[in-house]
């Protein structure tokens, strides 16, 4: 089972970088530099200082934003999905707050938080957070009552509910949620490193095609592109650890 994914991986690896060799071809390799020449340079890139401490910025701007986007919005979604009273006023907040662009904002955090870190991340935050919540959510709604009357016949407490029932029951969901919005996050901390700053990976790349470096730039490219692989299989390696159950079925 393991060598079949592995095989699927690799032939999809291969794929894209046939792909990217055509593009190469096809535009040119001043405007897209060829697989292995861009491969060759980010491998040199990483023997730089200065990349890694990129590298490092923006894992800790990503990191942070989704902790924090977890530690408000999984509790809020099984709050919501658990609770009529909250979910009366907290579900028609949060769609019609929903589609609003949250990249939009950034000038906003400038403005009130300052050009440092925290606007960047309050920004990744919230845009994650969103996903979250109502997948986590959704999640909550869906429960079949059963599990919940059977812990009510066995007096259980609230709090005994939440913690036995509640919690274990939305922590797949919690996952997916973090699967879905791993991309968004990626592309959202690209977008807040483009302004007002000097240092990270979204900085890097601007800054490199800014000056015409398109080698420079799709090092950069490739290290967000790593950032983002590494995020989504964290994130699975997280999910066998926390709800093996989940992934049996």
């Amino acid at each position: 089972m393991k060598a079949s994914i592995f095989i699927r991986y690799f032939c999809g690896s291969v794929a894209v970088l046939l792909l990217w060799q055509l593009g190469s071809v096809t535009l040119g390799s001043d405007i897209l530099p060829d697989p292995l020449r861009a491969l060759g340079g980010f491998w040199d890139a990483l023997k730089d200082p200065e990349f890694i401490g990129h590298i490092g910025l923006s894992l800790y701007r990503l990191l942070t934003a989704l902790a924090l986007a977890i530690a408000v919005s999984f509790p809020l979604g099984v709050l919501l999905g658990h609770s009529k009273a909250a979910d009366w006023l907290g579900a028609p907040v949060t769609f019609i707050t929903l589609p609003l662009p949250k990249i939009v904002l950034l000038p906003v955090f400038f403005t009130i938080l300052g050009l440092g870190d925290s606007s960047r991340i309050l920004l990744i935050a919230l845009a994650t957070g969103y996903q979250i919540l109502v997948i986590v959510r959704e999640s909550a709604l869906a429960l079949n009552p059963s599990y919940e009357l059977a812990m009510r016949s066995m007096g259980a407490s609230t709090a005994e509910r939440v913690l036995h029932v509640y919690i274990p029951a939305a922590l797949p969901s919690l996952f997916m949620a973090l699967k879905a919005a791993s991309s968004t996050a990626v592309a959202v901390l690209f977008l807040a490193e483009s302004f007002a700053t000097d240092a990270g990976l979204g900085w890097y790349i601007m800054n490199a095609w800014g000056l015409g470096d398109m080698d420079g730039m799709f090092v950069g490219i490739l290290g967000m592109c790593v950032l983002g692989v590494a995020l989504y299989a964290g994130i699975g390696l997280l999910e066998r650890l926390a709800c093996p159950w989940a992934l049996q079925k």
